[in-house]
């Protein structure tokens, strides 16, 4: 069914004229009414990202419970990610046409109940299927949650507005580890995933009191069902592939023939769909392109620090579960107290410099990451690692955040915003599937302390090596700007990042973004 932007924007919604302007009147960080738009979109953004987290430190319980193997550990963990990643393209681009707000409402109710699903799970299989559930209540907040900051805020007020939201909805990720070795000490993993439905619930009350609307009424509702079935296909099947490569060797190479044919007919889809879920004309920008390839190595080599960190510390260096959330403790911090400061550093210097430098700390603190084994001493093995990585993550977040919205449109920023976010999160997908196989992990890794050591050593410098590559790829890649001015240049616009330099766009850039 088509809904013209006309018909969405009075009688269909309900939505007054004076509704329609105070919805488009730009909002000041500093006023109650910013604040709260602000808070809303950092906390639903930020329990995604902390459920992509907390999962983790309870994989070790989830074993004992289940009797999960390692292929059972992952899938736990990609299950999530995938229908996260492969839907979220979708997600932004119903926000763009259908209302940022109400998308945004349905997936925090969507993710409420798959949250349900997973804490009353019997079996693996149910938990599963409930995480997949999860991931497409994820799809439709994470991007919704960015759009609705870039089209609500003031322009010079979206520099503080990002690094806030990277730093509020950051530190709840990374408060992941702690949330989930409190719950399971004390509660028992269920309350992993249960801990959801009441946050989510109050969410959804402050989204409807508290957030205006928010849409570009020019753009349709039709929406790309085919790009959306063949990227989740051909990622789940990639997925498989990765994951059951060492047992089943036969089906994972016709799932990994599969998964490619079904990306060759999502890229021809979407070069032929009047309305696609990625609109491939947003590559044409070299800053669009090259911050979404540099995000995905960064982004990856995070997902598995992630991924193999809380199974080391817990079976290996024999940490508890409370104790591996502790130790995780100064990442969180440090991630909430710089972030604001490296949206900042982006506005003056640009975000080529803090994205390398960001990646190269983060890439330090993995080498040193291999010397994490059995009774590893926290101050001197584990506390410099997650040290490194607080200190990586602000520097390479809102730059990466900045350059992608600064390269379109603002009509486009709920797709763009996914973009973005789906690159992270097939990094995610990828890297967890594949760090067993290419560290030399076994399906009874969990319960072989020797040989986990091992391929988390390999694994680390696996992850290590992808920020690297993704810190080369911002600093060769993205264009050095020729300082911050305040009217940035037309050729300047999308690497300027004007969404950070707090300056108005001049009037000779008009339409500049939309074809770069």
């Amino acid at each position: 069914m088509e809904v013209t932007g006309r018909a969405a924007s009075t009688g269909s919604t309900g939505v007054t004229a004076s509704q329609d302007a105070a919805a488009t009147t730009p909002l000041r960080l500093g006023t109650p009414a910013g604040r709260w738009v602000l808070i809303v979109t950092a906390v639903g953004s930020g329990l995604v990202l902390l459920e992509a987290t907390v999962v983790n430190v309870a994989l070790p319980a989830l074993d004992r419970s289940l009797d999960a193997s390692m292929a059972g550990l992952q899938w736990t963990v990609n299950a999530f990610t995938l229908t996260l990643s492969a839907l979220i393209l979708l997600g932004g681009g119903l926000g763009d046409r259908f209302g940022r707000r109400r998308v945004y409402l349905v997936g925090v109710v969507w993710f409420a109940v798959a949250s349900l699903l997973c804490g009353m799970a019997p079996t693996l299989e149910w938990l599963i299927a409930g995480r997949a559930l999860q991931g497409v209540g994820g799809a439709l907040v994470v991007p919704g949650s960015l759009a609705l900051i870039q089209s609500s805020f003031h322009p010079d007020d979206r520099a503080r507005a990002i690094g806030w939201w990277s730093g509020m909805s950051g530190m709840a990720g990374a408060a992941g580890p702690l949330l989930g070795g409190v719950l399971v000490d004390a509660a028992g993993w269920r309350w992993v995933f249960l801990i959801n439905v009441p946050l989510a619930g109050f969410l959804a009350l402050l989204l409807i009191a508290r957030v205006p609307r928010s849409r570009h009424g020019e753009l349709s509702g039709r929406f790309d069902v085919a790009g959306a079935v063949l990227a989740a296909l051909g990622l789940g099947a990639m997925t498989y592939a990765l994951i059951q490569a060492p047992g089943d060797p036969g089906p994972a190479a016709a799932a990994a023939l599969l998964g490619l044919v079904a990306v060759l007919g999502f890229v021809r889809v979407e070069r032929r769909s009047p309305t696609p879920m990625l609109p491939l004309g947003l590559f044409a920008s070299r800053p669009f392109s090259l911050a979404n390839l540099a995000g995905f190595f960064l982004y990856g080599g995070l997902a598995g620090l992630f991924f193999l960190l809380p199974i080391q510390l817990q079976i290996t260096a024999g940490y508890s579960t409370l104790a591996t959330g502790l130790a995780l403790l100064p990442l969180t911090v440090l991630t909430l107290v710089l972030s604001a400061w490296g949206g900042t550093l982006t506005t003056r210097i640009g975000p080529r410099v803090p994205l390398a430098s960001g990646a190269l700390v983060c890439g330090l603190a993995l080498l040193l990451a291999t010397r994490i084994g059995a009774d590893a001493s926290y101050p001197a093995e584990v506390l410099p690692v997650v040290a490194l990585v607080g200190i990586g993550i602000p520097l390479i977040t809102p730059p990466i955040t900045a350059t992608v919205l600064s390269a379109v449109p603002d009509a486009r920023a709920g797709t763009a915003s996914a973009v973005s976010n789906g690159v992270a999160r097939a990094a995610g997908l990828i890297v967890v599937a594949a760090l067993p196989l290419l560290a030399g992990l076994p399906q009874d890794a969990a319960h072989n302390p020797a040989a986990l050591d091992r391929g988390f050593d390999g694994g680390m410098l696996i992850c290590g090596g992808s920020f690297i590559l993704g810190g080369l790829l911002a600093w060769f890649g993205i264009p050095r700007p020729a300082g911050v001015p305040a009217e940035p240049a037309c050729r300047h616009h999308a690497t300027g990042c004007p969404q950070l330099a707090g300056s108005r766009r001049p009037a000779s850039c008009d339409g500049v973004a939309a074809t770069e």
